[in-house]
């Protein structure tokens, strides 16, 4: 009954042209990229985005400006209407054209939309390198549980040195699109990023002695490697020394001055002032999550287990729960509000089957399906709003099994100790080689999510007359 099915063979050329045509051509569009469902547009013009003919596209499961952004819905496969949208476009891994905020018309984000929309533009192009070290990290955990692989030998140590890289040189990467987003040269960018994370300053670190510049400029030996703040902070402050450089420059010599005179500028500026700045935020940052985690380990599952749907809805759950996590996984080894998105998740998919087990609609039972094993599998937005959303109650049915799970995972003290998607097939994130009860207590929470959520949208479902003429039932 709950089978994934394949979905029809879709023609994302032709989905790319109509989401086009929605948002105003090619021409109207400022910068493009995606997350794990969504396409996400700054448009110059906002007026032309068309929330109703898109929602109304097939294959598209929602629209919205939220974040900052104009946001279309695709799902999974969402990779391939970005890529037909680059070639429409000629957008590649950015801007067609630089605009400021303040010269686009339409919908203006506020300032709490700019800065979740940054943060989101930072984190989003790297969530697929660090998902995917975190896996590797997670199967080496599996090999040497069972024994397969011997943690002292080179196999092992190669294989971890892939799972530890993207998140030893976070300020590389992270510096990277920092760049891109802040309009600093992105080679620059990462130069500036080594140099936070380059062996002969943290050798500087380890040995503790004072160290200043120009024998008079202290240097506040932070450690930068893990970290995300710093590195942030950094690249918008080496934006505005570039800017500056550019104007020094002469045009002849600018090719090579201008990086020179940035770099020059941002030597001093990273280690003495704008770095230990943004250290300073974060060890702020982790002593408010240590506060939490300490006094109310079940705070974070419950909160995220039950609301973990509208943050998404809100387009935060990139922009404010990947910094926290990874912050709080690099401090302490772990973090608590992974087990609030599993149960979430399941819950997602429990709504959307309890609708699959009552529809006689064809396509909807098959939508409901299909979106189902996708949020169990982790990627819950099809589900979100392509049912539970759209009937109200399934979500409301979801929001009370995700509190559910998240009070048996929070009550259980159940951690997230390896970062990576929170689904089904990637349930090993919550195996603690220290504590085997762990893993046990998020099957627990998952389960009760899941039962629980099912249910209640089941007698829900069976009592709206509205939903059952809907569904066909």
């Amino acid at each position: 009954m709950f089978g994934c099915e394949r979905k029809q063979t879709m023609d994302y050329k032709e989905l790319a042209s109509q989401i086009l045509t929605s948002v105003g051509g090619k021409d109207n569009v400022a910068s493009l990229m995606h997350c794990a469902t969504r396409l996400r547009f700054q448009l110059k013009d906002g007026e032309q985005f068309d929330t109703d003919t898109l929602k109304k596209t097939h294959g598209v499961m929602g629209a919205m400006f939220t974040g900052g952004q104009y946001q279309v819905i695709i799902g999974p496969d969402v990779n391939h209407a970005f890529d037909e949208l680059v070639a429409a476009t000629g957008v590649n891994d950015g801007a067609v054209d630089v605009v400021e905020t303040d010269d686009l018309k339409g919908a203006k984000p506020k300032m709490m939309e700019r800065v979740m929309d940054t943060i989101s533009s930072l984190f989003t192009p790297i969530i697929a390198a660090i998902t995917g070290a975190a896996m590797v990290k997670v199967v080496l955990v599996l090999l040497t549980m069972t024994g397969l692989l011997d943690t002292t030998g080179t196999t092992y140590l190669l294989f971890s040195i892939a799972g530890d890289a993207p998140f030893l040189f976070m300020p590389v990467m992270l510096a990277y699109t920092s760049a891109k987003k802040f309009g600093v040269d992105p080679m620059v960018g990462m130069t500036i990023g080594f140099m936070m994370v380059h062996p002969n300053y943290t050798a500087l670190v380890s040995a503790g002695d004072p160290v200043s510049m120009f024998g008079a400029l202290p240097v506040t030996l932070a450690t930068y490697t893990s970290t995300v703040i710093p590195v942030i902070l950094v690249i918008y402050a080496a934006s505005w020394v570039q800017k500056l450089a550019d104007k020094l420059s002469p045009s002849v010599i600018k090719f090579f001055f201008r990086p020179l005179l940035t770099l020059l500028i941002m030597v001093p500026l990273t280690y003495c002032v704008v770095g230990p700045l943004g250290n300073l935020v974060g060890v702020s940052l982790e002593s408010v999550l240590a506060l939490v985690q300490d006094n109310a380990p079940w705070f974070l599952p419950i909160f995220f287990g039950a609301l973990g749907p509208i943050v998404i809805m809100l387009g935060m759950h990139y922009a404010v729960t990947i910094p926290l996590a990874l912050a709080a996984i690099q401090s302490f080894g772990y973090d608590m509000l992974g087990p609030g998105f599993l149960v979430a998740n399941i819950a997602q998919g429990a709504a959307a089957f309890a609708v699959a087990v009552q529809a006689k609609d064809k396509d909807f039972k098959s939508l409901a399906i299909s979106t189902g094993c996708s949020a169990l599998l982790g990627t819950t937005e099809p589900a979100l709003y392509g049912v539970n959303l759209r009937l109200k109650k399934p979500l409301f049915a979801s929001i009370i099994g995700g509190c559910a799970g998240g009070i048996v995972c929070g009550l259980a003290g159940v951690k997230r100790v390896v970062f990576g998607p929170t689904g089904l097939t990637s349930i090993a994130i919550f195996i603690d080689p220290n504590n085997s009860m762990n893993f046990v207590f998020a099957l627990v929470g998952v389960a009760v999510s899941f039962v629980v959520t099912f249910l209640v949208s089941y007698v829900l479902i069976k009592k709206d007359a509205g939903i059952q003429k809907e569904i066909g039932a």
